[in-house]
């Protein structure tokens, strides 16, 4: 890690649907534990999965971030130095809420990926599924377009074929 060793830190990888962002933290994680860097991984599809949605907030973002604030709190006192992180960030503006949710400083990686090696990876998931290979096909190009513009990441990595090298690549992007 940098020079401050002791203090936590978080690292949320951005990305459009499909390009890998679970993966990436996964492999983030394996590599800091094998540095010996204690950490925490969350995906943050998880922390606003409920239903019904609420009117206004249609990809739960609000509770994500009240979420988001309660289990990162959770993990530092546990001991965690890293808190890992894979999700999406639409706007600007909402990326001081991340950070303060997850109570240190942030550093927002945006994976990348080729395009048609994103819509293999999407027609596999949803082999069984017709309907949400559509949707998820549609969301990837209308999500990257909304990343593109958003410019909410610090650094951007490409992914690698490796997933052990694209923790490599995003942990050095990100000064580790």
């Amino acid at each position: 890690m940098t020079a401050d060793a002791s203090r936590p830190r978080a690292l949320l990888l951005v990305g459009s649907v499909g390009v890998g962002k679970t993966t990436a933290v996964d492999a983030i994680g394996e590599e800091l534990a094998a540095r010996g860097v204690p950490g925490a991984a969350l995906d943050l599809d998880w922390l606003r999965r409920a239903w019904p949605t609420p009117a206004g907030d249609p990809f739960q973002h609000r509770l994500e971030l009240v979420n988001l604030q309660a289990v990162s709190a959770n993990m530092r006192e546990a001991g965690a130095q890293v808190l890992l992180a894979a999700g999406v960030i639409e706007a600007r503006e909402d990326r001081d809420d991340y950070e303060h949710a997850v109570g240190c400083p942030l550093t927002v990686v945006r994976l990348t990926a080729p395009r048609e090696l994103v819509r293999e990876r999407l027609h596999r998931r949803h082999e069984l599924d017709p309907e949400g290979l559509v949707w998820h096909l549609d969301r990837f190009d209308e999500l990257t377009a909304v990343l593109d513009a958003a410019g909410v990441e610090d650094v951007t990595v490409p992914i690698a074929q490796d997933p052990q090298a694209t923790a490599r690549a995003v942990l050095s992007a990100a000064g580790f």
